[in-house]
């Protein structure tokens, strides 16, 4: 199997992302992890690619940052905004339609059978 995930997966990191900021505020690198525990290591997304999401999504105003020092280091945290929250919900709907589309035919319940 290999090890980058597919093309398809572009929108996840940003999904992945707003989902972890719901449940508190967090800093970057501890989010690259977060994301590779709460996937059980399916998803491991870099720094190279969560820092990029993090800035454009306080660009659009989803999420929020402010610098913190906590245990003598600087760290920036990353918060949701109501605009992120919009976002994640939109994201999550976006997801579900298109994971039950692909479930669907796998278990061949969809049109793919009726050629």
């Amino acid at each position: 199997m290999a090890s980058t995930n597919p093309s398809f997966m572009n929108g996840v990191p940003e999904l992945l992302v707003l989902r972890l900021l719901r449940g508190r505020k967090m800093y970057g690198y501890e989010i690259v992890q977060a994301i590779r525990e709460e996937t059980g290591e399916v998803v491991s997304l870099g720094e190279g690619v969560v820092y990029p999401v993090l800035h454009a999504l306080e660009r659009s105003g989803a999420i929020t940052s402010a610098r913190r020092t906590v245990g003598g280091r600087s760290r920036i945290y990353y918060a949701l905004s109501p605009k992120g929250v919009s976002r994640l919900t939109e994201l999550t709907e976006l997801w579900s339609r298109i994971t039950g589309a692909v479930q669907q035919v796998l278990v061949g319940g969809g049109r793919a059978g009726l050629v």
